[in-house]
């Protein structure tokens, strides 16, 4: 909105005669607090905790009930806060009156997505104009695509996903888990590695490349950055899956390793090892 204020003000100055005296900037009292509140509006949406802006904008539409980026903020924040059916009927709302825009029914099908309501998700993105070329629409198709198992399709719009931001740590963890999910590991494996490059803090990504190496049988720590408790709690994971294999001794070694690395108490590791071991004892 405040590039289209920059762009309005450049064409009023055209549009003067070069003679013609200017009067001097005087903003009234009104026209401040509309630019107020629209600075305020983006700031919610883009910086805001999720519920301080749930709150802002719930508070701001019991004043002027009829304000279209009030009602579109509501329902953003609504999915930014993880408040998925509630966001829908705020959506709805926006879509009965036609005042839904392309980039609201992206963040409309996120929401639907994680209701599982996938046909519903689907529909909306299909009706976004220029959506090939925005990165959301094409993580959310790929989302989609791996719901119903059309792996190709999948992979193409997680590739041009992953080339649409110079964030691409989420949508490579999630092409993992998608390569996961159809038995491929090794390929698995090597996007969770991509997204923990990407982004290192990301345990997810981590946890995520820990357990596709330990399907493999490769139950060797990655190298990559990790806590003294994410090394724990990672031990204690591939442990689990060591289990799922019928490798008791492999899952015994790997959670004494949680247990001795954790900085405090690690109760499940403990406990699970205590289980083991009475087994054994038997």
């Amino acid at each position: 909105m405040k590039r289209k204020l920059a762009i309005l003000g450049t064409a009023g100055v055209m549009a003067l005669s070069a003679c013609e005296p200017r009067a001097p900037f005087d903003p009234t009292p009104q026209a401040l607090n509309a630019i107020d509140s629209v600075n305020l509006t983006e700031l919610m949406l883009t910086t805001g905790e999720p519920e301080a802006a749930v709150q802002f904008f719930r508070s701001s539409l019991a004043d002027e009930p009829d304000r279209l980026d009030f009602q579109r903020g509501y329902a953003i924040s609504l999915t930014r806060a993880d408040r998925n059916d509630e966001a829908v009927i705020a959506f709805e709302r926006l879509d009965e009156q036609g005042n839904l825009e392309d980039r609201d029914r992206i963040t409309y099908a996120q929401s639907l997505v994680r209701l599982n309501q996938w046909d519903r998700a689907e529909a909306q993105l299909s009706l976004v104009r220029g959506g090939a070329e925005e990165y959301r629409w094409n993580q959310l198709n790929a989302i989609v695509a791996d719901n119903y198992e059309r792996w190709d399709a999948a992979d193409g719009f997680y590739a041009k996903a992953r080339n649409l931001t110079s964030q691409p740590a989420p949508i490579l963890n999630n092409w993992g888990v998608s390569k996961m999910s159809r038995g491929d590991l090794v390929g698995a494996a090597r996007q969770f590695s991509e997204s923990v490059r990407y982004d290192p803090q990301s345990f997810g990504a981590k946890n995520n490349l820990a357990i596709a190496r330990a399907l493999q049988g490769n139950y060797a720590l990655p190298v990559v950055p990790l806590s003294e408790e994410e090394r724990a709690q990672i031990y204690h994971n591939m442990a689990l899956v060591a289990l799922r294999q019928d490798q008791p001794d492999i899952a015994r070694g790997l959670l004494e390793l949680a247990v001795e690395t954790h900085p405090r108490h690690f109760a499940a590791a403990a406990d699970k090892l205590a289980a083991l071991q009475s087994a054994v004892n038997r």
